[in-house]
């Protein structure tokens, strides 16, 4: 085995840590440890401009607790990444938060453009799952500010990073719970008015599969499976249809907080966003489909962590 190395992606709604060494043997990571803290970093930004106080401390303080398991596992500062997207490209006032981070693990947070956070996502996502049909793949990271299309095969020959996103789309238009038909109508403009981009810079009729990855689409296909407890060995790898998707997504959107509150496998940091990012994922979907005859999507809970830590483990001596 190889020595650890640590990847932490700090998006617009979570900051996530991955611990993991790599197989000598088969090339594949071993996780050490894959946790998840909801800390909404990016309250309010696509508003105002700047990250609210209080959840740069919250970010701060899950970031204090990974420091403790990156020490555990006796990982090298060297050996530590800390990449930071959406809001914090977003924010007039990242600094006192890069700084603090720095303060806390010894590294220096990149913030990292779209376009790198794509490549980094379609790594983790497509060398995971091994029955995929020949042919490019489009991987779709829709996070809480942004979403990320990437399309490839073994790397990415396309991408785009839209400031579209779950805590983005709920700001700016699903105010109502549950949201009503007029504020669903002005998130769906907004959504095809991406796509309507997206689709003049990625050939998205060229996908042979479509592999969404992140909270979003994870959540989506647990609640499609109907299992009580969340478990990633059930949606990872997982294939769903079309219809399947729609239906699933159609119906969170249309759930109150309460509602989406008694489906056990939806994070409670997500219950008051997953509306927005089922829209976000139905409207590619049926986009993608339409353009490229793919009647199903395939589930991956590997994703820019997993290309991080495969990116680490390359410049490891």
């Amino acid at each position: 085995m190889s020595a650890p190395v640590a990847a932490i992606d700090c998006g617009t709604n979570s900051i996530r840590l991955l611990i993991a060494r790599r197989d000598e043997a088969t090339g594949a990571l071993v996780d050490l440890e894959r946790r998840l803290e909801m800390v909404r970093l990016g309250l309010g930004v696509d508003r105002t401009g700047r990250f609210d106080p209080v959840a740069v401390e919250r970010t701060l303080e899950a970031a204090r607790r990974y420091r403790e398991l990156i020490v555990h596992h006796g990982v090298r500062t060297q050996d530590i990444r800390f990449v930071a997207t959406s809001a914090t490209r977003d924010a007039s006032n990242r600094d006192e938060f890069i700084e603090g981070i720095e303060q806390i693990l010894g590294v220096r947070p990149e913030v990292i453009t779209g376009q790198e956070e794509a490549a980094l996502s379609f790594r983790g996502a497509v060398s995971t799952i091994g029955d995929l049909p020949e042919g490019p793949s489009l991987v779709v990271d829709i996070g809480g500010g942004s979403t990320e299309l990437v399309l490839g095969v073994g790397s990415p020959s396309h991408r785009i990073s839209l400031d579209m996103g779950s805590v983005r789309m709920t700001e700016r238009h699903l105010h109502t719970d549950p949201p009503r038909v007029d504020e669903i109508a002005a998130a769906v403009a907004d959504i095809d008015h991406h796509l309507d981009r997206a689709e003049q810079e990625v050939p998205l009729g060229r996908a042979a599969s479509l592999v969404g990855v992140a909270g979003t689409v994870t959540t989506v296909t647990a609640v499609a499976a109907g299992i009580e407890d969340y478990r990633p060995d059930v949606t990872h790898g997982a294939r769903l249809s079309v219809p399947e998707v729609q239906e699933v997504c159609a119906a969170l959107l249309r759930e109150s907080h309460a509602q989406r509150s008694r489906h056990a496998v939806i994070h409670p940091g997500r219950i008051d966003v997953i509306g927005a990012g089922a829209l976000i994922w139905s409207r590619i979907v049926e986009r993608v489909s339409r353009l490229s005859g793919i009647d199903a999507t395939r589930t991956s809970e590997h994703d820019i962590l997993d290309g991080l830590a495969l990116d680490l483990l390359d410049r490891v001596p």
